[in-house]
């Protein structure tokens, strides 16, 4: 017997500033919604006020847990003290893995225009958390597309659809499902979520019902337990992100840049931050 998911908890979010005075919506990382294991943080950041996001995010520290950026509007570059350097552009992705530790920045590559897009962590399990920092990014051309059905589209950032298509993002810890899905009207679509793993959307344009609960533009919903989510697009259509991941089950000790286990994990980390051990170097003893 199989059971669909329900959308069980509606959040728009809350304003936020991160970075050098980059204006968000976080909409997960709140009081309201402090994560969803594995997931730590979502922020939506979308402004075509230079004001809003010309700071950009200035070299910071990363340790225990992944970050991805999703831009769907304007160019980012991200540069590291490992070495890597590259620009995202519109549709493109740039998954990190922070592992034991990494410096880097993401600076915006416009002065003007609409800058839009995401940025969510997700946790490490434990025996993960100290790995050797990677990126897999790609470009919007290169995401693998898929079409259900007429007017049922999908990219597949990561994970597999039901019609067997693979994201372009693989080996990640947490088996994640990330899909960017655009509906015409009234059209439904249906993905079997593993049941261990927790699940949420995101509406970027448009309505759509979960199970007779309509969630709309702007707002994440999370989903509760079950093996598959079925959603239908409303009057105008829909532009959604789903998302799940396998839950981690373990202790979060979480200050700032930093996700562990235990705090004195965390110490551990200020301590090799601090001492500069997060050089982008193999000089690692533990």
């Amino acid at each position: 017997m199989t059971t669909s998911r329900k959308i069980i908890t509606v959040s728009p979010g809350r304003p936020a500033s991160d970075g050098d005075g980059v204006k968000l919506t976080r909409l997960m990382g709140t009081p309201d919604i402090k994560h969803l294991d594995p997931f730590l943080l979502l922020d939506n950041f979308e402004s075509d006020k230079p004001d809003d996001y010309i700071g950009g995010f200035p070299t910071h520290p990363h340790r225990g847990f992944e970050t991805v950026t999703y831009l769907l509007a304007g160019r980012m570059r991200h540069k590291d003290n490992a070495g890597h350097e590259g620009v995202i552009n519109p549709g493109d992705v740039q998954w990190m893995t922070a592992g034991r530790g990494i410096l880097h920045s993401e600076m915006p590559e416009q002065q003007d225009g609409l800058l839009q897009g995401f940025q969510l962590w997700i946790n490490l399990p434990a025996k993960d958390k100290m790995t050797a920092p990677r990126y897999q990014e790609y470009a919007a051309a290169h995401i693998p597309r898929e079409t259900v059905a007429p007017g049922v589209e999908i990219k597949v950032i990561s994970g597999t659809t039901d019609q067997g298509v693979e994201g372009i993002v693989r080996g990640i810890a947490t088996a994640p499902l990330f899909l960017d899905i655009t509906l015409t009207k009234g059209q439904p679509f249906s993905q079997q979520v593993p049941k261990s793993h927790n699940g949420f959307l995101y509406v970027i344009e448009g309505r759509v019902s979960v199970e007779g609960m309509e969630l709309k533009e702007r707002h994440l919903g999370i989903l509760g337990t079950g093996d598959h989510v079925t959603l239908t697009a409303g009057a105008e259509g829909a532009r959604v992100l789903l998302l799940a991941g396998q839950r981690i089950d373990e202790p979060i000790a979480r200050s700032g840049p930093f996700v562990m286990n235990t705090e004195a994990e965390l110490k551990q980390a200020y301590q090799d931050y601090r001492s500069g051990r997060f050089n982008g170097e193999d000089q690692w003893d533990y």
